[in-house]
């Protein structure tokens, strides 16, 4: 964000401060919240005003409020922080003294696949460690998009690869699992509907809800241990990928769901990307 002339390029800092004020709709919250007194952020905000020529807040006595172009601001300075963010954790792992490569995955998700390709990448020449981070439904497209992960094993429809470079890997089917001895567990298959309306087995209810997860009035659950858990004891019951099978136990049942969105895992990586381990890791991916 930078305008005609060095002079009136906007800091970082500057759009710190705007963040929390524009967040917090209040000058006195929002310097506790930077750790600064108020007279310092108000004259920074209204430095930054000038700059831009544009009124970013309405101030009255009572009230601070986003005009438009304040609004607009808001949203580009979140994604500027961000990737600034972003880029200063890459330097630094690209700087240590051993550098390598942070794989973010779904726990329980894609686990033969990661196998494979980890196997297949440790044999390549030039490989680097790999450090792979487990986490909840939803949460590697996070840490792959603030830097703390460089590559990424991610699935459509459950998460949003908009602005990321992907590698499609494999598209599966998904399935219904229910608890083993369910009258409807030696169904050839179901539909969406029918099991959206099993009054007996609800769908779970996700933190984090991505695009495909079908979501429902069940239990809240923060992984997928916990929901095999609680579909084993007659509580839920879900829809997930046919790999997942690999993961139940006998206490589980599960019947193919035909009409439910196919799932693509994906290799995802930031479009900006010159990271030849990377490039290199992807490559092995695509070559399963």
């Amino acid at each position: 964000m930078v305008s005609a002339g060095y002079d009136d390029a906007v800091e970082t800092r500057e759009l710190r401060y705007f963040v929390a004020v524009a967040e917090e709709l209040h000058f006195g919250r929002a310097a506790q919240r930077l750790a600064m007194t108020q007279p310092p952020l108000s004259r920074a905000i209204q430095q930054l005003e000038r700059r831009l020529g544009v009124v970013l807040l309405h101030r009255t006595a009572r009230a601070v409020a986003l005009t438009e172009a304040g609004s607009v601001l808001l949203w580009e300075a979140r994604a500027a922080l961000d990737a600034v963010e972003a880029a200063e954790r890459r330097t630094r792992r690209a700087a240590a003294e051993s550098p390598g490569v942070v794989l973010a995955t779904k726990a329980g998700a894609s686990s033969e696949l990661l196998s494979k390709l980890l196997d297949a990448y440790a044999a390549e020449p030039g490989a680097v460690a790999v450090e792979v981070m487990l986490c909840g439904p939803g949460e590697q497209e996070g840490l792959l998009r603030d830097g703390r992960a460089d590559v990424a094993l991610l699935h459509r429809p459950f998460d949003t690869t908009a602005g990321l470079d992907t590698e499609d890997l494999h598209t599966e089917q998904q399935v219904v699992v229910l608890p083993a001895g369910h009258p409807l567990a030696n169904r050839p298959h179901m539909s969406i509907a029918e099991v959206t309306t099993l009054a007996d087995l609800p769908l779970p209810r996700w933190p984090r809800r991505g695009g495909g997860y079908p979501d429902g009035p069940g239990p809240q659950v923060r992984d997928h241990t916990q929901l095999f858990q609680l579909i084993a004891l007659g509580r839920a019951c879900a829809v997930v990928p046919e790999s997942l099978r690999a993961h139940l136990r006998d206490d589980h049942a599960t019947v193919p769901v035909p009409d439910a969105p196919t799932v693509t895992t994906v290799i995802a990586w930031p479009a900006h990307s010159r990271s030849k381990a990377v490039a290199d890791l992807v490559r092995t991916a695509t070559c399963l």
